[in-house]
């Protein structure tokens, strides 16, 4: 990896006894695009605060850009570019409006922020929208929007906290092109995301469950350390009974439906086929089919948080 952009070592943050952020470490390397991934509440937004100078931190340090997150938060902010999850632009505003203010609170020169403008609104598509209230503007229409004042003072660090939310497949697969050519200039991306297909495009991902890391890694790397045991792919003659039937029995890591299939990662692959059917038997169904699949990323991110979710019950009075 390359020389830092972002690093963190034990940060944490707390709200009261309510611990959202504990202990977490990472590091990402400039023009790295790496992606933080997790259920919700699971502590990615409130990390995502922290990083860009926006909550200080209870205990722990970080850097971005070269500056203290708890020192130097203004320093942070005048460096990075920030996309929340929620829509923050004024929607009264039309789209060329929303992006001169948002040029002048990042403190643009105006003969800079017309050339920024103009990239913006190509970036984004915008050419045919720039008179239109942002309003009246589609979700996907404001994301783009949305994205291009994040970046119009050409921030070294970008934020993005699922930006494609609620969008459509045309504009999420413009903002991983933009994205890729952002990072192809040494710009650092993070980005959080709900879809694993998005998450399967980073460089490293690292997996946030109850406030802490439980897994970093490139998401080949992760799919590799996973396959030990067997996951098997399986077919019955009633899909939402075997999965009954499969989860708590012997052997089985955890089972889950995957559209008409059981997916079942198993702790030991010897029979695994025959130890599937004589649990289905003990319920009266029958075993169609029993293959052996390769893990996809949302495999291992469920066998990963099913593992810290047994070991917080084992670990709890």
């Amino acid at each position: 990896m390359t020389a830092a952009a972002i690093e963190v070592a034990e940060l944490t943050k707390r709200f009261g006894s309510f611990v959202a952020v504990d202990g977490i470490s990472f590091a990402v390397g400039k023009g790295e695009v790496f992606g933080l991934l997790g259920p919700n509440g699971a502590g990615k937004s409130t990390a995502i605060r922290m990083l860009c100078g926006i909550l200080a931190p209870t205990a722990g340090r970080g850097t971005v850009a070269g500056h203290d997150i708890g020192r130097e938060p203004e320093a942070v902010r005048a460096r990075i570019g920030y996309m929340s999850q929620r829509f923050s632009l004024y929607l009264d505003l039309t789209v060329a409006e929303n992006l001169q203010f948002y040029g002048g609170i990042y403190g643009v020169p105006p003969a800079r922020l017309r050339a920024r403008q103009a990239w913006a609104v190509e970036m984004a598509g915008l050419q045919e929208q720039q008179r239109r209230l942002t309003g009246e503007l589609s979700a996907g229409w404001r994301q783009r929007l949305a994205l291009g004042c994040a970046l119009l003072h050409e921030p070294e660090v970008v934020f993005l906290d699922e930006p494609t939310a609620g969008v459509d497949p045309i504009s999420r697969r413009r903002f991983w092109t933009v994205i890729y050519e952002l990072a192809a200039t040494g710009v650092t991306c993070l980005v959080t995301t709900h879809y694993l297909d998005e998450a399967e495009r980073c460089d490293r991902v690292g997996l946030i469950f109850a406030g802490r890391m439980i897994a970093l890694d490139s998401p080949e790397a992760l799919k590799l350390a996973q396959q030990v045991g067997a996951l098997l792919e399986i077919e019955s003659d009633s899909p939402l009974l075997a999965l009954e039937a499969l989860r708590g029995a012997e052997g089985v890591r955890y089972a889950r439906l995957h559209g008409a299939h059981v997916r079942v990662f198993l702790s030991e692959p010897q029979e695994a086929a025959p130890r599937i059917a004589r649990a289905l038997e003990a319920r009266g169904l029958r075993l169609s089919r029993a293959e052996v699949v390769t893990p996809s990323l949302e495999d291992v991110f469920v066998s990963l948080i099913r593992q810290a979710e047994h070991a917080a019950s084992e670990g709890s009075p």
